[in-house]
């Protein structure tokens, strides 16, 4: 399958300065942008950083950023599933995952994650694929939003509404284990029944249970 990346820029009125939501970047364009100190939810900063570029370099993979002049204030992922996943199981070339969003936190409550969702699925490729996202709160900022669980999974879910991803069932035992645990996903409008059917597939393991 090929996987045409077509570059996005838009502008973004921030208190008295305009940030930049671009992508998808090249891994040398990565390179050369600055990364901010405090996007640390997944790993250091700068192991982070190598991370994103690593992802750019592969053919499937995207990553979609905010820009603050030369640095790196917010991003969003787009790869195949990790192989130890159940989602890779069916070895769907037209299933990929939103990985990842992370905002640094001087920048967030202003509505960049939703417009940079927004911006990600702008390119016409991106109706080739089903877009799924695993959300599971232990990976959520509840101490530094100071929201409780069923607070911040409405954020969340209002987050990824904005790029066309919303709720569907599963029985994955790792979403299963919490009901603030979540899959969503955007099915393209180039998806067919097959492919949908081998989504089901995999949302649906164990189906005697239902």
């Amino acid at each position: 399958m090929d996987h045409p990346k077509k570059f996005i820029k838009e502008a973004f009125s921030f208190d008295s300065k305009t940030l930049y939501l671009e992508g998808p970047l090249e891994p040398e364009a990565i390179d050369a942008l600055d990364y901010h100190e405090k996007l640390v939810s997944f790993r250091p900063a700068q192991a982070q950083k190598k991370a994103l570029m690593e992802i750019a370099a592969l053919p499937e993979g995207r990553i979609n950023v905010i820009r603050d002049e030369n640095q790196i204030v917010g991003y969003v992922t787009f790869v195949y599933p990790d192989p130890l996943e159940r989602w890779s199981e069916g070895k769907m070339e037209n299933l990929i995952e939103l990985g990842a969003i992370e905002i640094a936190p001087e920048y967030r409550a202003k509505g960049l994650g939703k417009h940079l969702l927004r911006l990600s699925v702008k390119d016409s490729a991106m109706e080739n694929y089903i877009i799924i996202t695993t959300e599971y709160y232990w990976h959520w900022d509840l101490k530094g939003s100071g929201l409780d669980v069923w607070e911040y999974r409405k954020v969340m879910e209002k987050m990824m509404n904005a790029g066309g991803l919303i709720w569907f069932a599963t029985d994955d035992p790792e979403i299963s284990s919490h009901p603030a645990n979540c899959l969503m996903a955007r099915i393209g409008a180039n998806i067919d029944q097959a492919s949908m059917e081998q989504f089901d597939q995999l949302r649906f393991v164990n189906r005697f249970m239902y």
